[in-house]
């Protein structure tokens, strides 16, 4: 069925309507799809390199605002809808999610897995729903989404742009590893850069 729908992405990525698409995968993916905008993004960026900012930034505003409406699933439908969601993907029991949040540091400790969700090929949807059903700060939560999915949505349509159809096989076979180490690299940063804030 993924294999599917991985197709079915691809194809529209080649239609007359092909941003209107990008646009609505985009969002639903931050709340329950399965396959991530990137899929779109690179063929895509190749058939018009021109426009690869276009494109990044329709993925960026709808994933956003896809977050936004997966936050909302969380925080008012998790009972309903929520629950559903992560059974879908193999979780039953979301609800230590509430106890991590409220230990010692669970708010940096969440920041930090918000982010990671956001930049790799984590479920991105789960956190966002999480989010809501732990009530995190909507402020920081709208600044993590646009930081973590404009960079990585900015960074996938330029390297295409760069490099053409050679930068999709490079993705598919080192995409998570390089996700994994800008992530760690943005996480050091916003950590001195918290680090800093404090004690000075």
């Amino acid at each position: 069925m993924i294999k599917k729908l991985y197709d079915k992405c691809v194809y529209w990525a080649g239609k007359k309507y092909a941003k209107q698409f990008l646009a609505f995968e985009s969002f639903i993916e931050s709340s329950f799809f399965p396959i991530p905008p990137d899929v779109m993004i690179i063929p895509m960026v190749i058939a018009k390199k021109n426009e690869f900012i276009k494109i990044a930034a329709i993925a960026t505003i709808f994933s956003v605002l896809g977050a936004l409406f997966g936050y909302m699933i969380g925080y008012i439908f998790f009972n309903e809808i929520g629950i559903k969601i992560f059974e879908l993907y193999g979780y039953q029991d979301p609800n230590f999610l509430k106890e991590k949040f409220s230990t010692t540091g669970g708010f940096f400790s969440w920041l930090g897995i918000l982010v990671t969700a956001g930049f790799t090929p984590l479920p991105f949807k789960l956190l966002t729903i999480s989010s809501g059903f732990i009530h995190f700060n909507l402020v920081f939560f709208i600044v993590i989404c646009v930081l973590t999915r404009g960079s990585r949505f900015f960074l996938v349509a330029f390297l295409t742009y760069k490099f053409g159809e050679k930068f999709g096989p490079f993705l598919d076979k080192h995409g998570t590893k390089w996700s994994l180490i800008i992530t760690a690299f943005i996480l050091i940063v916003l950590g001195l850069v918290y680090f800093y804030l404090i004690k000075w």
